[in-house]
């Protein structure tokens, strides 16, 4: 099911099919060195599939999705949005990673510019955060491209992690 559209790309429900695609993204340390639990299995992928195939089981409006380019088809990468209790508070995370063939492109930006837009005209939220480890300043850049700026470090059992928000005021 389609999510939402931006101009060169489609973010869809994730599907069995996407299998193979989602674990190359996930096994490859490259790709996941900006995620504390490192590379996956094909196992522990399929599990994160089936999880998300409908939105995230609490919250179906949120989840991953498949994210795919319009002019060639391909499966390019998941982005979507996380539900999180973060001391105490709800926030929703607006997450994005790509295949490193689609990387430099700015496609994670725009994936990530879609999802606020949907986050906030559909979904009616307020604020969204980012979860940054600490260096990464690619996921850097795409947080700040859509307007997020750096609140605090947080610390859990992976480690510390820098959060990125941004709030929007209610229209009037």
């Amino acid at each position: 099911m389609l999510v939402l559209e931006t101009p060169r790309l489609q973010l869809r429900h994730l599907v069995p099919d996407d299998l193979d695609d989602v674990y190359a993204l996930y096994r490859d340390p490259e790709i996941r060195r900006g995620f504390p639990d490192g590379t996956l299995t094909r196992e522990q992928t399929q599990q994160e599939l089936a999880w998300f195939r409908n939105g995230h089981p609490q919250h179906p409006t949120l989840g991953l999705w498949a994210t795919i380019d319009k002019a060639s088809g391909c499966f390019i990468g998941r982005c979507g949005l996380l539900p999180w209790t973060l001391d105490g508070q709800f926030e929703v995370e607006l997450a994005y990673l790509l295949g490193k063939p689609w990387w430099g492109r700015g496609l994670a930006s725009e994936a990530a510019r879609g999802i606020v837009r949907h986050a906030q005209a559909v979904l009616g939220l307020r604020r969204l955060v980012s979860l940054i480890m600490p260096g990464n300043q690619a996921s850097v850049h795409v947080a700040t491209a859509v307007g997020m700026r750096f609140e605090r470090v947080c610390v859990d059992e992976w480690g510390a992690s820098e959060l990125y928000a941004v709030v929007w005021q209610d229209a009037e």
